[in-house]
């Protein structure tokens, strides 16, 4: 099987693996079958849960780690009310409009599904929303505390290019860390690569601060954070890969963030983007506020959260409905690149260009501050 093929099909197998912030056991499973069938990958576990795959060879560079989480916006079982209604929880960030009405799937610990609708919603309930949801068919002790659910979607399919599928944010991101992974693996003088996973990002990347504060790796680690943000015009699906130099809260680690868009500059042929992504708060901040140097790497997503027309809800004019997510294939496969040529010539000199530059205009000018 080429290798954009099988990275294509851990894509559509991981996106469609119910997870939630938390309870990201089905993901944590996936992750465990593939490192078992790979040759020269280690995974461990911090105390936290949160996932670390490092190389068997050795390499006395400073280590670079590709970073995604493993949950998603997603309903958890709080205590089944009868036969045919559940209490449940939404550990996430989706707005109030578009919960009532809408159609879930739960799932019990054999992955069995049972589709249901939701009643009602109590938004201001802490610490997470609540909602009360009534099942198609009643149920008798089978779906218990800590099963999720999801909104009700078909399985991932790809369509004119696009990826539609349940989960890309931010399980796509992980697709894209193994696959880049396995790729570098192969490669001389990489051993230093590896891949961080982690928990709870949705509900306030609370499985990195704790990873950093910990730190679950060196603190000399470059951190390369992988996610899936919400596309705007400026940003568009289909425009390659982007370097996310910012979110909503603060800008990156220019050092490493610098670094990689002047690796990315020498790729004349390579579709990337440079972009702050303001669309909410990512890891990178996390990592960069504890003292790592970080940036982000990222994935336009359509139907970001899946909330479809968020503008148009917002601003009331559209109906709310819920919808997969979406993305672009060939970005998917651009960033798996992308972050190969990164990790490959992170390490290499490059010119000082910028230096050189202002140097040169300095020189050309000065006498005009005398």
């Amino acid at each position: 099987m080429g290798s954009m093929k099988k990275h294509l099909k851990w894509l559509m197998e991981l996106t469609a693996i119910p997870t939630a912030a938390g309870e990201e056991t089905r993901v944590i499973d996936w992750i465990e079958r593939w490192v078992h069938s790979q040759n020269g990958i280690t995974l461990k576990r911090d105390k936290f849960g949160n996932l670390l795959l490092q190389q068997t060879r050795k390499s006395t560079k400073k280590p670079i780690y590709i970073t995604a989480h493993l949950d998603h916006p997603a309903f958890v079982v709080r205590k089944q009310i009868d036969d045919q209604h559940l209490e449940m929880e939404f550990r996430g960030g989706v707005n109030d409009a578009y919960f009532v009405g809408a159609k879930i799937e739960v799932f019990d610990n054999e992955n069995n599904g049972y589709k249901g609708t939701i009643q009602s919603l109590e938004p201001k309930a802490k610490p997470f929303k609540r909602v009360i949801v009534k099942l198609n068919k009643g149920v008798a002790g089978i779906l218990l505390k800590g099963d999720i659910a999801r909104w009700n979607f078909p399985a991932p399919v790809v369509k004119n290019g696009l990826l539609h599928a349940p989960a890309c944010d931010d399980l796509a991101g992980v697709a894209a860390a193994i696959s880049a992974l396995e790729t570098i693996k192969k490669l001389p003088g990489l051993g230093h690569v590896g891949v961080l996973l982690t928990r709870a990002e949705e509900i306030g990347f609370v499985g990195a601060i704790a990873a950093a504060k910990n730190r679950t790796v060196p603190k000399t680690s470059r951190l390369l954070c992988l996610e899936t943000s919400r596309s705007f015009s400026e940003s568009p699906i289909g425009g390659g890969p982007i370097l996310r130099v910012g979110d909503k809260t603060s800008v990156f680690g220019p050092e490493l963030t610098n670094a990689s868009a002047n690796i990315m500059n020498t790729q004349k042929k390579f579709q990337w983007q440079r972009k702050l992504m303001p669309g909410g708060t990512c890891e990178s901040t996390a990592f960069c506020e504890y003292g790592y140097l970080s940036t982000c790497l990222c994935l336009a997503l359509g139907n970001y959260h899946n909330m479809k027309d968020i503008d148009g809800v917002v601003q009331k004019n559209k109906p709310a409905k819920v919808a997969p997510e979406i993305i672009s294939v060939n970005d998917f496969h651009g960033l798996v690149k992308m972050l190969t040529i990164i990790c490959r010539d992170l390490d290499k000199q490059r010119k000082a260009t910028l230096r050189k530059g202002l140097e040169t205009r300095l020189k050309r000018y000065a006498s005009l501050l005398s």
